[in-house]
């Protein structure tokens, strides 16, 4: 079976094609601001102009290396922006229509986790889902993926671009902050703040900016010390997770996952405790239409038949049931 996958979720309209056992494309772009964050609207309005010049371009992509034919039309259903679910949800039955196949939604988050088992080794993980918007630690227990910690506020990756915002590094942000963060090794105190099992960003967000504000700290010691703290939290948490479950695996997933600070702790982590640690290539950790893809591959092997072609903007991690496994 060959699936093409569409995702929209957020700033990232991606297409990708793949089979049960490999990647075949994945393209996608990103819709970015110079100043101010995701606009709904013009994120969206981004998503239109390029949907169909990008899915040509993979369905180019892959007739020219690949023998058969696509199957399967997957899209990104949820949680995400409203409008730009709507772009992907419309392209994909639009495509579904004309390549006459089957079209199915599938919930976002799964998709980061499923996707390592395509191109790791990983059999029965804890995964750290570090994005944009979503920050959850997620284990498979009793026929459902449970959140076992997440955030209570925002997640990790608009808490950095928040901060990076209000330094002027404009929107991705989280790069620029790693590559600061590389700069300096003096540490600034900053709130360490976890729940139980869930971490909070906001108090330490504040904190940020008031230490920037008052100029008497570089940008450079706050992005190593936002990271050094706030990548600490999500590792605890992680860890505690692990052994909560008796699980000797950890996989990274979500945009915020590529820092390479965030995998060397996971790695030290793991290591300490006799685990193992798994990251994806760094395509496959961003929001992109291959992992899309995958899932459909996996939900509709297991008779999974599509009925509505929707969007579900607020659909968590363990809404769904997990019957493909």
């Amino acid at each position: 079976m060959i699936a093409l996958g569409i995702e929209s979720t957020a700033h990232t309209f991606g297409v990708g094609i793949v089979s049960k056992k490999k990647v075949l494309v994945n393209l996608r772009e990103a819709y970015t601001t110079e100043k101010g964050g995701i606009i709904p609207i013009e994120a969206a309005e981004h998503h239109k102009k390029i949907a169909m010049k990008l899915v040509k371009e993979a369905i180019e992509l892959f007739k020219r290396e690949n023998k058969g034919k696509i199957d399967l039309v997957v899209y990104s259903r949820g949680p995400g922006i409203g409008p730009c679910l709507h772009v992907g949800k419309n392209t994909a039955r639009e495509l579904g229509e004309s390549l006459e196949v089957p079209v199915i939604g599938i919930n976002h988050c799964v998709a980061h986790l499923s996707v390592g088992s395509l191109v790791t080794a990983t059999k029965d993980p804890v995964l750290l889902y570090a994005s944009g918007a979503n920050t959850q630690v997620i284990a498979y227990e009793g026929g459902k993926y449970r959140v076992f910690g997440e955030t209570l506020d925002q997640g990790i990756g608009n808490f950095i671009d928040a901060f990076a915002r209000h330094i002027g590094l404009g929107f991705p942000g989280g790069p620029k902050i790693e590559v600061l963060a590389k700069k300096s090794k003096n540490y600034v105190e900053l709130p360490y703040s976890v729940k139980g099992m869930d971490i909070s960003l906001s108090g330490m967000l504040t904190n940020l900016k008031n230490k920037y504000n008052s100029k008497d700290f570089s940008a450079e010691d706050l992005a190593y010390s936002l990271q050094e703290t706030a990548f600490a939290m999500l590792v605890e948490v992680a860890e505690r997770a692990m052994a909560h479950c008796g699980k000797k695996e950890l996989l990274i997933g979500g945009g915020v996952g590529c820092n390479s600070r965030l995998q060397e702790m996971c790695a030290i982590m793991c290591k300490e405790r006799g685990a193992k640690f798994y990251a994806p290539p760094k395509g496959l950790l961003v929001d992109n239409g291959a992992m899309i893809a995958y899932q459909g591959i996996l939900e509709h092997c297991a008779g999974r038949k599509e009925s509505k072609v929707e969007i579900r903007p607020y659909e968590r991690t363990d809404d769904i049931l997990v019957d493909w496994k």
